[in-house]
């Protein structure tokens, strides 16, 4: 039975960068040492997501290139550990910044790199440029290949964002977020894991950070399997509120033979219908 271990990293920022980069490694080697093969943090961590009640102006000037040493000693440590990591960071950009995770497998090698599309622009991510577009990509890991795609926080409250994700063959989603999980937040979540079949990864800032409270979740996309009576709870993990490294393992067995044979998906999807959508 093939199982991916995944560590989500509910850490507090320290605030600062290098603080930020020290804690980060300590964090990961501590995944390692759990055996796990993926490692998330949660929402712009270079920076802490540390945007409300500071000028635009301030914020944005800490900006890092995707070359930068905070993002590439992430690389060098995913081939160290043999661990995944999706770090994460507020990219600068040729205009505004990018609310940005990179996914290093645990070769070092970059496998994936994702901009928030749905940036909140209703608040202080006014002051971000969006990503173009959701990607999904093939990560080695020791549990075998598994295909990858990512979204950001709000991105989540868009069905479109998982949607074109599945259709892309995404079978787990990383979900890095920076805001109070509250029922109507892990909803979304468990709903984009249950119409899609995929597994949905969200790693949160504990509750010692403002406007945030941990409960970062795991959702492994099964809501049922056909060799047992009534339904089952997808979600295989809910942190507390507490800062730590949690961990879940996924079958992807289950999931890749649940999604051969449920219905939900793109198995009967009416895409005549959904012109008003285009």
């Amino acid at each position: 039975m093939s199982k991916l271990k995944i560590a989500l990293l509910q850490i507090t920022p320290t605030g600062t960068l290098e603080g930020n980069l020290e804690k980060g490694i300590c964090a990961c080697k501590r995944a390692g040492a759990l055996g796990a093969d993926i490692a998330l943090f949660p929402e712009m961590f270079s920076i802490g997501y540390d945007i409300y009640d500071r000028p635009a102006e301030e914020w944005t000037s800490e900006a890092i290139s995707a070359d930068d040493a905070f993002v590439q000693s992430f690389g060098q440590l995913a081939a160290e550990l043999g661990v995944a990591i999706g770090i994460t960071f507020l990219e600068k950009s040729v205009s505004k910044p990018e609310n940005t995770l990179i996914l290093f497998d645990r070769h070092g090698e970059q496998v994936l790199k994702y901009s928030k599309v749905h940036t909140c622009d209703f608040s202080a991510e006014k002051a971000l440029s969006p990503g173009e577009g959701f990607q999904v990509c093939d990560l080695d890991t020791a549990a075998g290949k598994v295909r990858a795609g990512a979204m950001i926080c709000f991105d989540r409250e868009f069905p479109e964002s998982a949607r074109v994700l599945m259709l892309k063959g995404a079978e787990i989603v990383l979900a890095p977020n920076a805001c109070p999980m509250e029922i109507n937040r892990l909803s979304a979540l468990r709903t984009r894991a249950y119409e899609n079949m995929m597994s949905i990864v969200t790693c949160n800032y504990p509750d010692a950070v403002p406007d945030c409270n941990g409960h970062s979740t795991v959702f492994d996309g099964v809501a049922w399997l056909r060799d047992e009576p009534g339904v089952r709870d997808m979600c295989i993990l809910e942190a507390d509120g507490s800062e730590g490294v949690f961990t879940a393992d996924i079958d992807l067995d289950m999931l890749r033979e649940y999604r051969a044979n449920e219905v939900m998906g793109n198995k009967y999807r009416k895409t005549y219908a959904y012109g008003a959508l285009m």
